[in-house]
């Protein structure tokens, strides 16, 4: 498994998260079925747990973090706002971000299919405008999750968020 972090500077509209980098996990889970991803998610504290795809158009959330397992298929995803950077992501692979980050999906394949999850009592809020003073705050004040969605409390997510 590969293991990259990408800190955002704010991009146009999206604030993104300059203390708490996005972490991607390459080829997480061997199997990267969806099953596999809810039970890594729930097993480990992360709630809401949703299955769908990757909205078309530029978005963040200020009131949660946000885990996203790849299920199924492939896509291009634009993390980090307008002027962000595409990545690619396909079956196994699971992207966590901070409060903030902007994602968009660019192209998927028709079977494409995420599984979504937010740590503890998060509730996550679809923004598609710039943040007021306020929700830079809650973004702010958002607390480090207490464990890693596929790894727990041992997990890389942990170290790299405090």
């Amino acid at each position: 498994m590969e293991i990259e972090q990408v800190v955002f500077k704010a991009s146009d509209w999206v604030p993104n998260n300059q203390r708490r980098p996005v972490v991607v996990y390459k080829a997480a889970l061997i199997s990267g079925s969806s099953s596999d991803f809810e039970a890594a998610f729930e097993d480990n504290g992360w709630t809401g747990v949703w299955r769908n795809g990757v909205f078309d158009y530029q978005h963040y959330h200020a009131g949660a973090h946000e885990v996203l397992g790849i299920g199924r298929g492939r896509a291009r995803l634009l993390i980090g706002g307008p002027d962000g950077r595409a990545i690619d992501v396909s079956r196994g692979d699971c992207l966590i971000l901070p409060a903030g980050t902007g994602h968009q999906n660019l192209e998927s394949s028709s079977d494409f299919q995420v599984v979504g999850a937010y740590p503890g009592s998060d509730k996550a809020d679809i923004q598609t405008s710039a943040a007021t003073a306020e929700m830079l705050e809650k973004i702010a004040s958002l607390p480090v999750p207490k464990t890693d969605p596929l790894f727990g409390s041992q997990g890389f997510l942990v170290d790299a968020w405090r």
